[in-house]
């Protein structure tokens, strides 16, 4: 329930973006900043959340997160503005950012049994993907009916009720060697994240410098902290590389597409938003039935059969729409969608797989923790990049009138991702790869 919330919350604005720019009186880029502002966070926070649970308690960590993730989602259906509203994200975010590490922890800690684990850690996987897809068709169900702000006040019952659950049935849990905090670490992580997320959408070069330099920092610090945030050597392991940047690319290209088609839809074409989420509904439907399949093709033959058709999937998507215009079909907008849907069904899945299989079992909390960061850190990038190529392109003219024309360069862009994608599975994954074992150094740390 709780990674359910969560998930939502990654995509479920998209479909509000247009209402959200007349009811606050936004640009592209504020509308950007409400979505990025929760995954920036979330993306900082999640390594450090999950040490966190392990020292002073996974049970008490959670219940901390859902509580303030109900606070500040009760708390953005009030927003009267738009800053207000980018400020209770934040706050939703550092609650969510509690979530999803910590319970992969507690279901590691509950399911002891290795069958029993591995198919808890199949839903958990499905409900990360399927929640994000559901985003857009749960979101213009309630913005049509009964406005944006309920896109945050749903949350709140089923935080209260996941709280009720956990209060009667998880279990306290710690770790019996925690990880020790790595403050400067987490500092120079932020500082990272929000300057290369404020230097792409606001096109502020000095941000990009102070995200440079801090990209320096983390590569100088890092190594020689004794138990670093960012542990790099965990680079050194291709299927591990691969699964991050895959998550990187494919996640992108998710929120880009959600973003990019929420307001190609309303906009341009007129549709109400519950009519948009419909539309975008193969996505959804498309995750709900593949998404399971491919974590078995996964089982049956390894990664790299799942992500090249994912790969595919994308980038085939992302080239139909590269020509979109004010009319194009339905049939082939449709059709689009399918396909953009199947390669991300089929891509989700191996990625945690995927990182984990390259690292000795000690790590793999920590490549867990690192592919949920690499989702979030995606899908904050996928609206950054993309939004800012629409906006470049707009150059001052109005969203109806010069949208189309701007986004087909970030068409391309989408259609890149799945190429890299392809590419990416075919080098990191397979046989041979995954025989390859990290040094022994790393394996003991």
């Amino acid at each position: 329930m709780s990674l359910l919330i969560v998930g939502l919350d990654n995509t479920i604005v998209n479909v509000a973006a247009p209402k959200l720019r007349d009811d606050l009186d936004a640009s592209l880029e504020g509308v950007q900043w409400t979505i990025d502002a929760y995954t920036l966070v979330i993306a900082s926070l999640l390594l450090m959340a999950g040490s966190t649970a392990d020292r002073i308690g996974r049970r008490r960590t959670f219940l901390t997160g859902l509580t303030i993730f109900v606070t500040g989602s009760l708390l953005c259906g009030l927003a009267p503005s738009l800053g207000w509203l980018i400020a209770f994200r934040v706050l939703q975010a550092i609650g969510g950012s509690m979530l999803n590490p910590v319970a992969m922890s507690i279901i590691t800690n509950v399911f002891t049994d290795r069958r029993e684990r591995a198919q808890a850690v199949g839903v958990w996987a499905g409900v990360v993907g399927i929640s994000m897809a559901l985003g857009p068709v749960v979101g213009g169900l309630l913005v049509q009916s009964v406005g944006w702000r309920y896109i945050f006040w749903i949350n709140v019952p089923i935080g209260l009720a996941a709280i009720v659950l956990t209060v009667l049935f998880v279990p306290e849990s710690k770790a019996p060697r925690p990880r020790r905090p790595d403050l400067p670490g987490q500092l120079i992580v932020l500082v990272l994240l929000a300057s290369a997320t404020y230097a792409i959408i606001e096109r502020n070069w000095i941000a990009g410098v102070i995200a440079v330099a801090a990209l320096a920092a983390l590569l100088v610090v890092e190594p020689r902290r004794r138990e670093p945030l960012v542990d790099l050597r965990l680079f050194r392991s291709p299927p591990f590389a691969g699964a991050t940047l895959t998550a990187v690319a494919v996640f992108g290209s998710l929120a880009g597409f959600l973003l990019l088609n929420a307001i190609y839809l309303q906009e341009v074409r007129g549709y109400t938003p519950l009519h948009a989420g419909l539309l975008m509904l193969p996505v959804a439907a498309v995750t709900v039935v593949l998404g399971p399949l491919s974590g078995r093709l996964v089982g049956s033959r390894g990664p790299r059969p799942s992500m090249l058709i994912g790969g595919v999937g994308v980038a085939a998507g992302g080239v139909m729409l590269a020509g979109l215009g004010p009319h194009t079909s339905l049939a082939w907008l449709l059709t689009a969608y399918s396909l953009f849907g199947v390669g991300f069904a089929m891509v989700n899945p191996p990625i945690t797989v995927t990182a984990v299989s390259g690292l000795p079992t000690e790590q793999a909390g920590v490549a867990a923790a690192f592919a949920s960061t690499s989702r979030q850190f995606g899908t904050m990038l996928g609206v950054a990049v993309l939004g800012a190529v629409v906006s470049a392109g707009l150059d001052g003219s109005a969203m109806t009138e010069g949208f189309v024309a701007a986004s087909h360069a970030a068409w391309w862009i989408v259609a890149g991702c799945g190429a890299a994608v392809v590419a990416i599975g075919t080098l990191t994954t397979g046989p041979r790869v995954r025989q390859r074992q990290l040094e022994p150094e790393l394996a003991d740390a």
